[in-house]
Protein backbone atom coordinates (compact mmCIF):
# COMPACT_ATOMS: atom_id res chain seq x y z
CA UNK A 1 0.00 0.00 0.00
CA UNK A 2 1.27 3.74 -0.97
CA UNK A 3 0.74 6.45 1.46
CA UNK A 4 0.34 9.56 -0.30
CA UNK A 5 1.41 13.04 1.59
CA UNK A 6 -0.69 15.05 -1.20
CA UNK A 7 -1.86 14.47 -4.55
CA UNK A 8 0.59 12.67 -6.99
CA UNK A 9 3.30 13.03 -4.42
CA UNK A 10 4.41 10.16 -2.70
CA UNK A 11 6.59 10.49 0.71
CA UNK A 12 9.79 11.33 0.76
CA UNK A 13 9.78 13.75 -2.60
CA UNK A 14 8.28 17.03 -2.28
CA UNK A 15 5.67 17.67 0.37
CA UNK A 16 2.89 20.06 -0.27
CA UNK A 17 0.58 18.63 2.24
CA UNK A 18 -0.23 21.70 3.86
CA UNK A 19 -2.02 23.03 0.78
CA UNK A 20 -3.77 19.87 0.48
CA UNK A 21 -5.05 19.81 3.80
CA UNK A 22 -5.38 24.03 3.91
CA UNK A 23 -8.22 23.33 0.88
CA UNK A 24 -9.51 20.85 3.14
CA UNK A 25 -10.34 22.76 6.51
CA UNK A 26 -13.31 22.79 9.04
CA UNK A 27 -14.24 25.84 10.66
CA UNK A 28 -13.07 24.32 14.37
CA UNK A 29 -14.32 25.51 17.26
CA UNK A 30 -18.09 26.02 16.39
CA UNK A 31 -20.00 24.00 18.50
CA UNK A 32 -20.05 23.58 22.76
CA UNK A 33 -21.66 20.74 24.20
CA UNK A 34 -25.05 22.21 24.34
CA UNK A 35 -25.47 22.17 19.79
CA UNK A 36 -23.36 18.79 20.51
CA UNK A 37 -26.46 17.67 22.14
CA UNK A 38 -28.91 18.84 20.56
CA UNK A 39 -27.09 17.73 17.38
CA UNK A 40 -27.38 13.97 18.87
CA UNK A 41 -30.64 14.59 19.59
CA UNK A 42 -31.67 15.88 16.65
CA UNK A 43 -30.18 12.82 14.38
CA UNK A 44 -32.91 10.39 16.50
CA UNK A 45 -35.91 12.30 17.02
CA UNK A 46 -37.78 11.47 14.15
CA UNK A 47 -37.81 7.86 15.36
CA UNK A 48 -40.12 8.60 17.87
CA UNK A 49 -42.60 10.59 15.52
CA UNK A 50 -43.01 7.52 13.36
CA UNK A 51 -41.42 4.31 12.60
CA UNK A 52 -40.94 2.52 15.93
CA UNK A 53 -44.46 1.16 15.70
CA UNK A 54 -44.11 -0.73 13.11
CA UNK A 55 -42.30 -3.29 15.10
CA UNK A 56 -45.65 -3.49 17.00
CA UNK A 57 -46.55 -6.06 13.88
CA UNK A 58 -43.51 -8.07 14.54
CA UNK A 59 -42.96 -8.24 18.16
CA UNK A 60 -46.69 -7.06 19.91
CA UNK A 61 -45.73 -4.53 22.57
CA UNK A 62 -43.95 -7.41 24.91
CA UNK A 63 -41.28 -7.94 21.93
CA UNK A 64 -40.82 -4.22 20.95
CA UNK A 65 -40.54 -3.55 24.61
CA UNK A 66 -37.65 -6.43 25.34
CA UNK A 67 -35.79 -5.44 21.85
CA UNK A 68 -36.25 -1.45 22.75
CA UNK A 69 -34.46 -2.37 25.96
CA UNK A 70 -31.65 -4.76 24.57
CA UNK A 71 -30.75 -1.94 21.54
CA UNK A 72 -31.15 0.56 24.10
CA UNK A 73 -28.36 -1.07 26.36
CA UNK A 74 -26.40 -1.56 22.86
CA UNK A 75 -26.62 2.12 22.31
CA UNK A 76 -25.97 3.46 25.62
CA UNK A 77 -22.69 0.32 25.65
CA UNK A 78 -21.54 2.12 22.08
CA UNK A 79 -22.07 5.74 23.37
CA UNK A 80 -19.61 5.03 26.11
CA UNK A 81 -17.20 3.20 24.09
CA UNK A 82 -17.06 6.02 21.59
CA UNK A 83 -17.03 9.23 24.14
CA UNK A 84 -13.53 7.00 25.19
CA UNK A 85 -12.39 6.72 21.13
CA UNK A 86 -13.62 10.53 20.55
CA UNK A 87 -11.43 11.69 23.34
CA UNK A 88 -8.55 9.97 21.68
CA UNK A 89 -9.01 10.91 18.13
CA UNK A 90 -10.84 14.04 17.79
CA UNK A 91 -11.45 13.85 13.75
CA UNK A 92 -14.05 14.55 11.79
CA UNK A 93 -13.91 10.53 10.52
CA UNK A 94 -15.66 9.52 13.68
CA UNK A 95 -16.30 5.78 13.49
CA UNK A 96 -14.06 5.44 10.66
CA UNK A 97 -11.38 7.04 12.54
CA UNK A 98 -11.46 4.94 15.46
CA UNK A 99 -11.70 1.74 13.28
CA UNK A 100 -7.93 3.12 11.68
CA UNK A 101 -6.40 2.91 14.33
CA UNK A 102 -7.25 -0.24 15.82
CA UNK A 103 -8.61 -2.14 12.86
CA UNK A 104 -6.22 -0.51 10.03
CA UNK A 105 -6.94 0.78 6.70
CA UNK A 106 -9.64 -2.24 5.41
CA UNK A 107 -11.36 -1.93 8.53
CA UNK A 108 -11.80 1.98 8.58
CA UNK A 109 -12.97 1.88 5.01
CA UNK A 110 -15.56 -0.83 5.72
CA UNK A 111 -16.88 1.06 8.85
CA UNK A 112 -16.89 4.60 7.36
CA UNK A 113 -18.55 2.95 4.11
CA UNK A 114 -21.15 1.53 6.61
CA UNK A 115 -21.55 4.68 8.01
CA UNK A 116 -22.04 6.43 5.13
CA UNK A 117 -24.83 3.92 3.61
CA UNK A 118 -26.70 4.98 6.91
CA UNK A 119 -26.33 8.97 6.71
CA UNK A 120 -26.78 9.15 2.50
CA UNK A 121 -30.30 7.27 2.55
CA UNK A 122 -31.58 7.78 6.41
CA UNK A 123 -32.14 11.72 4.79
CA UNK A 124 -33.63 10.17 1.52
CA UNK A 125 -36.29 8.13 3.67
CA UNK A 126 -37.19 11.02 5.73
CA UNK A 127 -37.70 13.05 2.64
CA UNK A 128 -40.15 10.99 1.70
CA UNK A 129 -41.73 11.05 5.33
CA UNK A 130 -42.09 15.12 4.79
CA UNK A 131 -43.35 14.79 1.80
CA UNK A 132 -46.33 12.49 3.35
CA UNK A 133 -47.03 14.86 6.42
CA UNK A 134 -47.13 17.94 4.23
CA UNK A 135 -49.33 16.19 2.09
CA UNK A 136 -51.73 14.58 4.68
CA UNK A 137 -52.00 17.77 6.54
CA UNK A 138 -53.24 19.99 3.11
CA UNK A 139 -50.58 22.29 3.11
CA UNK A 140 -49.55 24.75 0.29
CA UNK A 141 -52.48 22.36 -1.66
CA UNK A 142 -49.63 19.45 -2.78
CA UNK A 143 -50.81 16.41 -4.01
CA UNK A 144 -47.21 14.80 -4.29
CA UNK A 145 -44.33 14.81 -1.97
CA UNK A 146 -41.61 14.72 -4.25
CA UNK A 147 -41.96 18.74 -4.54
CA UNK A 148 -41.33 18.78 -0.90
CA UNK A 149 -38.69 16.43 -1.12
CA UNK A 150 -36.64 18.43 -3.05
CA UNK A 151 -37.38 22.25 -1.30
CA UNK A 152 -35.66 20.25 1.59
CA UNK A 153 -32.81 18.77 0.13
CA UNK A 154 -31.53 22.56 -1.60
CA UNK A 155 -32.83 25.04 1.45
CA UNK A 156 -31.40 22.47 3.99
CA UNK A 157 -28.21 21.95 2.14
CA UNK A 158 -28.03 25.38 1.49
CA UNK A 159 -28.10 26.51 5.27
CA UNK A 160 -25.24 23.84 5.84
CA UNK A 161 -23.71 25.81 3.15
CA UNK A 162 -23.52 28.63 4.67
CA UNK A 163 -21.75 27.48 7.78
CA UNK A 164 -21.79 25.02 10.65
CA UNK A 165 -22.33 27.44 13.09
CA UNK A 166 -25.80 28.10 11.86
CA UNK A 167 -26.19 24.95 10.78
CA UNK A 168 -26.15 23.65 14.60
CA UNK A 169 -27.85 26.30 15.88
CA UNK A 170 -30.85 25.90 13.50
CA UNK A 171 -30.69 21.90 14.72
CA UNK A 172 -30.87 22.53 18.26
CA UNK A 173 -33.94 24.83 17.40
CA UNK A 174 -35.85 22.93 15.39
CA UNK A 175 -34.69 19.68 17.81
CA UNK A 176 -35.74 21.45 20.90
CA UNK A 177 -39.60 21.72 19.51
CA UNK A 178 -39.79 18.40 18.49
CA UNK A 179 -38.99 17.20 22.42
CA UNK A 180 -41.05 19.79 23.87
CA UNK A 181 -44.03 18.59 21.51
CA UNK A 182 -43.31 14.64 22.67
CA UNK A 183 -43.04 15.78 26.50
CA UNK A 184 -46.65 17.35 25.75
CA UNK A 185 -48.17 14.36 24.02
CA UNK A 186 -47.25 12.14 26.26
CA UNK A 187 -48.54 14.77 29.49
CA UNK A 188 -51.76 14.52 27.62
CA UNK A 189 -51.75 10.78 26.21
CA UNK A 190 -51.31 9.81 29.79
CA UNK A 191 -54.28 11.15 31.10
CA UNK A 192 -56.29 8.55 29.15
CA UNK A 193 -53.41 5.72 29.47
CA UNK A 194 -55.23 1.93 29.49
CA UNK A 195 -52.90 -0.90 30.43
CA UNK A 196 -55.45 -3.23 28.93
CA UNK A 197 -54.90 -2.29 25.49
CA UNK A 198 -50.93 -2.57 25.69
CA UNK A 199 -51.41 -6.45 24.70
CA UNK A 200 -54.60 -6.39 22.20
CA UNK A 201 -52.49 -7.89 19.66
CA UNK A 202 -54.10 -11.36 18.61
CA UNK A 203 -51.79 -14.55 19.61
CA UNK A 204 -50.29 -15.97 17.18
CA UNK A 205 -50.92 -20.00 18.37
CA UNK A 206 -48.17 -21.36 16.27
CA UNK A 207 -45.51 -19.08 17.35
CA UNK A 208 -43.25 -20.33 19.62
CA UNK A 209 -43.48 -19.01 23.34
CA UNK A 210 -46.79 -16.73 22.41
CA UNK A 211 -48.63 -15.15 25.18
CA UNK A 212 -50.79 -11.73 24.71
CA UNK A 213 -47.55 -10.04 25.79
CA UNK A 214 -45.41 -11.74 22.77
CA UNK A 215 -48.50 -12.54 20.19
CA UNK A 216 -45.90 -13.48 17.80
CA UNK A 217 -43.60 -15.70 20.23
CA UNK A 218 -40.20 -14.98 20.90
CA UNK A 219 -38.47 -14.69 18.21
CA UNK A 220 -40.63 -12.00 17.58
CA UNK A 221 -38.36 -9.74 20.15
CA UNK A 222 -35.86 -10.64 17.38
CA UNK A 223 -37.79 -9.25 14.84
CA UNK A 224 -38.34 -6.12 16.56
CA UNK A 225 -34.28 -5.17 16.95
CA UNK A 226 -34.57 -2.92 13.81
CA UNK A 227 -37.99 -1.13 15.12
CA UNK A 228 -36.41 -0.55 18.46
CA UNK A 229 -33.31 0.72 17.07
CA UNK A 230 -35.36 3.69 16.27
CA UNK A 231 -35.54 5.30 18.86
CA UNK A 232 -31.97 5.31 19.22
CA UNK A 233 -30.51 5.24 15.33
CA UNK A 234 -27.90 8.40 14.66
CA UNK A 235 -26.90 9.27 18.07
CA UNK A 236 -23.22 7.55 17.11
CA UNK A 237 -22.62 10.36 15.06
CA UNK A 238 -21.63 12.98 17.17
CA UNK A 239 -18.06 12.41 17.35
CA UNK A 240 -18.13 13.54 13.50
CA UNK A 241 -18.42 16.95 14.81
CA UNK A 242 -14.70 16.72 16.16
CA UNK A 243 -13.03 19.06 14.09
CA UNK A 244 -15.59 21.68 14.70
CA UNK A 245 -16.19 20.78 17.99
CA UNK A 246 -14.61 23.55 21.58
CA UNK A 247 -12.57 21.58 23.64
CA UNK A 248 -13.70 18.23 21.76
CA UNK A 249 -12.26 15.83 24.51
CA UNK A 250 -14.37 16.99 27.08
CA UNK A 251 -17.30 18.46 25.16
CA UNK A 252 -17.67 14.84 23.32
CA UNK A 253 -17.86 12.40 26.02
CA UNK A 254 -20.54 14.93 27.98
CA UNK A 255 -22.63 15.65 24.25
CA UNK A 256 -22.81 11.89 23.72
CA UNK A 257 -24.05 11.28 27.08
CA UNK A 258 -26.73 13.61 27.79
CA UNK A 259 -27.48 13.04 24.42
CA UNK A 260 -28.28 9.12 24.96
CA UNK A 261 -30.20 10.37 28.49
CA UNK A 262 -32.66 12.66 26.86
CA UNK A 263 -33.09 9.85 24.35
CA UNK A 264 -34.18 6.94 26.76
CA UNK A 265 -36.54 9.24 28.59
CA UNK A 266 -38.01 10.16 25.31
CA UNK A 267 -38.16 6.62 24.18
CA UNK A 268 -39.78 5.51 27.55
CA UNK A 269 -42.29 7.47 27.57
CA UNK A 270 -43.76 8.00 23.57
CA UNK A 271 -43.72 4.05 23.61
CA UNK A 272 -45.48 4.13 27.09
CA UNK A 273 -47.73 6.59 26.08
CA UNK A 274 -48.70 6.18 22.49
CA UNK A 275 -49.67 2.04 23.04
CA UNK A 276 -51.30 3.38 26.17
CA UNK A 277 -53.80 5.61 25.35
CA UNK A 278 -55.09 3.70 21.96
CA UNK A 279 -53.48 0.30 22.23
CA UNK A 280 -51.21 -1.66 20.10
CA UNK A 281 -53.25 -2.52 17.50
CA UNK A 282 -54.69 0.20 16.48
CA UNK A 283 -50.48 1.67 15.84
CA UNK A 284 -48.88 -1.56 14.49
CA UNK A 285 -49.95 -0.19 10.77
CA UNK A 286 -49.54 3.28 11.39
CA UNK A 287 -47.87 6.15 9.83
CA UNK A 288 -48.37 8.83 11.92
CA UNK A 289 -48.89 6.53 15.31
CA UNK A 290 -48.91 9.61 17.54
CA UNK A 291 -51.54 11.12 15.94
CA UNK A 292 -53.80 7.91 15.61
CA UNK A 293 -53.53 7.53 19.41
CA UNK A 294 -54.45 11.23 20.67
CA UNK A 295 -57.77 10.52 17.87
CA UNK A 296 -58.63 7.33 18.39
CA UNK A 297 -62.60 6.89 16.88
CA UNK A 298 -63.03 10.59 16.80
CA UNK A 299 -61.65 13.41 14.51
CA UNK A 300 -58.56 15.44 15.26
CA UNK A 301 -58.57 17.49 18.69
CA UNK A 302 -56.48 20.74 19.29
CA UNK A 303 -53.51 18.21 20.96
CA UNK A 304 -53.62 15.96 18.14
CA UNK A 305 -53.33 18.53 15.76
CA UNK A 306 -49.94 20.01 17.18
CA UNK A 307 -48.32 16.63 17.58
CA UNK A 308 -48.86 16.78 14.06
CA UNK A 309 -47.47 19.74 13.04
CA UNK A 310 -44.83 19.32 15.71
CA UNK A 311 -44.05 15.65 14.19
CA UNK A 312 -42.75 17.24 10.97
CA UNK A 313 -40.59 19.96 12.79
CA UNK A 314 -38.79 16.29 14.59
CA UNK A 315 -38.58 14.64 10.61
CA UNK A 316 -36.99 17.89 9.38
CA UNK A 317 -34.76 17.59 12.63
CA UNK A 318 -33.65 14.82 11.92
CA UNK A 319 -33.00 14.92 8.08
CA UNK A 320 -31.03 18.08 8.79
CA UNK A 321 -28.65 16.69 10.97
CA UNK A 322 -28.22 13.43 8.73
CA UNK A 323 -27.33 16.03 6.33
CA UNK A 324 -25.09 17.36 8.42
CA UNK A 325 -23.51 13.75 9.09
CA UNK A 326 -23.29 12.35 6.03
CA UNK A 327 -21.42 15.34 5.03
CA UNK A 328 -18.56 14.66 7.67
CA UNK A 329 -18.48 11.05 6.99
CA UNK A 330 -17.87 11.91 3.03
CA UNK A 331 -15.47 14.54 4.04
CA UNK A 332 -12.91 12.39 5.97
CA UNK A 333 -13.13 9.78 4.07
CA UNK A 334 -12.29 11.62 1.23
CA UNK A 335 -9.71 13.58 2.80
CA UNK A 336 -7.79 10.40 3.25
CA UNK A 337 -8.06 9.32 -0.13
CA UNK A 338 -10.99 6.34 0.54
CA UNK A 339 -13.19 8.15 -1.70
CA UNK A 340 -12.13 10.34 -4.67
CA UNK A 341 -10.07 13.20 -3.10
CA UNK A 342 -12.23 16.26 -4.71
CA UNK A 343 -15.52 15.59 -2.64
CA UNK A 344 -13.71 16.93 0.72
CA UNK A 345 -12.76 20.18 -0.70
CA UNK A 346 -14.09 22.96 1.26
CA UNK A 347 -15.17 26.26 0.20
CA UNK A 348 -14.52 29.79 2.01
CA UNK A 349 -16.77 29.14 4.51
CA UNK A 350 -14.99 26.02 5.31
CA UNK A 351 -18.25 23.85 4.30
CA UNK A 352 -17.30 20.47 2.61
CA UNK A 353 -19.93 21.85 -0.34
CA UNK A 354 -19.07 18.66 -2.52
CA UNK A 355 -19.73 16.73 0.16
CA UNK A 356 -23.02 18.00 0.75
CA UNK A 357 -24.02 18.33 -2.98
CA UNK A 358 -23.36 15.18 -3.84
CA UNK A 359 -25.36 13.03 -1.59
CA UNK A 360 -27.94 15.40 -1.67
CA UNK A 361 -28.22 14.73 -5.32
CA UNK A 362 -28.34 10.94 -4.60
CA UNK A 363 -30.69 10.72 -1.79
CA UNK A 364 -33.09 12.74 -3.71
CA UNK A 365 -33.03 11.25 -6.92
CA UNK A 366 -33.32 7.84 -4.77
CA UNK A 367 -36.69 9.28 -3.04
CA UNK A 368 -37.93 10.39 -5.92
CA UNK A 369 -37.51 7.42 -7.96
CA UNK A 370 -37.94 4.73 -5.79
CA UNK A 371 -40.25 6.29 -3.13
CA UNK A 372 -40.22 3.61 -0.81
CA UNK A 373 -39.22 5.54 2.26
CA UNK A 374 -39.21 2.14 4.62
CA UNK A 375 -36.88 0.27 2.46
CA UNK A 376 -34.31 2.67 2.64
CA UNK A 377 -34.72 2.84 6.25
CA UNK A 378 -34.21 -0.77 6.52
CA UNK A 379 -30.89 -0.21 4.27
CA UNK A 380 -29.37 2.46 6.54
CA UNK A 381 -29.94 0.01 9.79
CA UNK A 382 -28.46 -2.66 7.83
CA UNK A 383 -25.26 -0.40 7.61
CA UNK A 384 -25.60 1.13 10.94
CA UNK A 385 -25.34 -2.38 12.59
CA UNK A 386 -22.02 -3.37 10.79
CA UNK A 387 -20.49 -0.01 11.38
CA UNK A 388 -21.47 -0.55 15.12
CA UNK A 389 -19.71 -4.10 15.43
CA UNK A 390 -16.60 -2.63 14.25
CA UNK A 391 -16.87 0.29 16.03
CA UNK A 392 -16.98 -1.55 19.41
CA UNK A 393 -14.47 -3.86 18.24
CA UNK A 394 -12.18 -0.79 17.70
CA UNK A 395 -12.42 -0.34 21.47
CA UNK A 396 -11.84 -3.42 22.23
CA UNK A 397 -8.50 -3.99 19.75
CA UNK A 398 -7.12 -0.45 21.37
CA UNK A 399 -8.10 -0.81 24.94
CA UNK A 400 -5.99 -4.35 24.33
CA UNK A 401 -3.03 -3.14 22.06
CA UNK A 402 -2.74 0.00 23.14
CA UNK A 403 -3.22 -0.12 27.36
CA UNK A 404 -1.35 3.26 27.94
CA UNK A 405 -2.59 5.16 25.79
CA UNK A 406 -3.69 8.50 27.27
CA UNK A 407 -7.83 8.44 27.41
CA UNK A 408 -9.02 11.52 29.28
CA UNK A 409 -12.65 9.81 29.62
CA UNK A 410 -12.78 6.29 30.16
CA UNK A 411 -15.35 4.08 29.27
CA UNK A 412 -17.48 2.68 32.52
CA UNK A 413 -16.92 -1.10 32.25
CA UNK A 414 -14.15 -1.26 29.80
CA UNK A 415 -13.98 -4.14 27.41
CA UNK A 416 -16.96 -5.50 29.11
CA UNK A 417 -18.97 -2.65 27.79
CA UNK A 418 -17.65 -2.46 24.44
CA UNK A 419 -18.15 -6.28 24.37
CA UNK A 420 -22.12 -6.13 24.89
CA UNK A 421 -22.45 -3.76 22.36
CA UNK A 422 -20.51 -5.74 19.84
CA UNK A 423 -22.77 -9.02 20.37
CA UNK A 424 -25.77 -6.95 20.51
CA UNK A 425 -24.98 -5.17 17.56
CA UNK A 426 -24.29 -8.78 15.55
CA UNK A 427 -27.56 -9.92 16.92
CA UNK A 428 -29.12 -6.51 15.23
CA UNK A 429 -27.39 -7.32 11.82
CA UNK A 430 -28.70 -10.85 11.38
CA UNK A 431 -32.28 -8.92 12.58
CA UNK A 432 -32.62 -7.33 9.46
CA UNK A 433 -32.75 -10.05 7.02
CA UNK A 434 -35.95 -10.95 9.22
CA UNK A 435 -37.62 -7.63 8.57
CA UNK A 436 -36.61 -7.40 5.00
CA UNK A 437 -34.34 -10.08 3.07
CA UNK A 438 -34.24 -7.13 -0.39
CA UNK A 439 -33.27 -4.44 1.14
CA UNK A 440 -30.19 -6.22 3.67
CA UNK A 441 -29.22 -7.56 -0.10
CA UNK A 442 -29.40 -4.60 -1.58
CA UNK A 443 -27.19 -3.18 0.80
CA UNK A 444 -24.57 -6.02 0.86
CA UNK A 445 -24.74 -5.08 -3.43
CA UNK A 446 -23.43 -1.23 -2.64
CA UNK A 447 -21.18 -2.54 -0.10
CA UNK A 448 -19.50 -4.85 -2.21
CA UNK A 449 -18.77 -2.39 -4.95
CA UNK A 450 -17.55 0.30 -2.39
CA UNK A 451 -15.29 -2.39 -1.36
CA UNK A 452 -14.39 -3.33 -5.00
CA UNK A 453 -13.27 -0.05 -5.70
CA UNK A 454 -10.86 0.21 -2.25
CA UNK A 455 -9.26 -3.28 -3.27
CA UNK A 456 -8.31 -1.63 -6.57
CA UNK A 457 -7.83 1.69 -6.70
CA UNK A 458 -8.05 3.70 -4.01
CA UNK A 459 -6.45 1.60 -1.06
CA UNK A 460 -2.82 2.19 -3.33
CA UNK A 461 -3.49 6.27 -2.87
CA UNK A 462 -4.21 6.89 0.72
CA UNK A 463 -2.74 10.41 1.67
CA UNK A 464 -0.84 10.24 4.67
CA UNK A 465 -0.79 13.86 5.93
CA UNK A 466 -4.46 13.22 6.61
CA UNK A 467 -5.36 12.82 10.70
CA UNK A 468 -6.42 9.47 10.68
CA UNK A 469 -3.72 8.30 8.61
CA UNK A 470 -1.12 10.89 10.58
CA UNK A 471 -2.81 9.12 14.00
CA UNK A 472 -2.16 5.79 12.43
CA UNK A 473 1.69 6.52 11.58
CA UNK A 474 2.53 7.59 14.89
CA UNK A 475 0.92 4.70 16.47
CA UNK A 476 3.22 2.18 14.45
CA UNK A 477 6.29 4.49 15.18
CA UNK A 478 5.49 4.63 18.60
CA UNK A 479 4.92 0.70 18.98
CA UNK A 480 8.45 0.38 16.78
CA UNK A 481 9.93 1.99 19.05
CA UNK A 482 8.56 0.20 22.02
CA UNK A 483 9.75 -3.17 20.39
CA UNK A 484 13.43 -1.76 19.50
CA UNK A 485 13.40 -0.81 22.94
CA UNK A 486 12.49 -4.01 24.76
CA UNK A 487 15.43 -5.23 22.38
Amino acid sequence: MTLEDTEGTTTGGPRPQDDYLKRRTLRQGSAGWLLLTGLGVGYVVSGDYSGWNIGLAEGGFGGLAIATLLMGTMYACLVFSLAELSAILPAAGGGYGFARRALGPWGGFLTGTAILIEYVLAPAAISLFIGDYVESLGLFGLTAGWPVGLVCFAVFIGIHLWGVGEALRFSLVVTAVAVAALLIFAVGAFTEFRAAGLDDIPVDPEAFGASSWLPYGLLGIWAAFPFGMWFFLGVEGVPLAAEEAKDPVRSMPKAMSLSMGVLVLLAVVTFLAATGVRGSAALQDAGNPLVVALEGDGGPTALSRFVNYAGLAGLVASFFSLIYAGSRQLFALSRAGYLPRFLSLTSRRKAPYLGLLIPGAIGFSLAAWTGDGARMLNVAVFGATISYALMALSHIVLRRREPHLERPYRTPGGVLTSSVAFVLALAALVATFLVDEDAAFAALGVYAIAVAYFAFYSRHRLVASAPEEEFAALAAAEAELDRSGEG
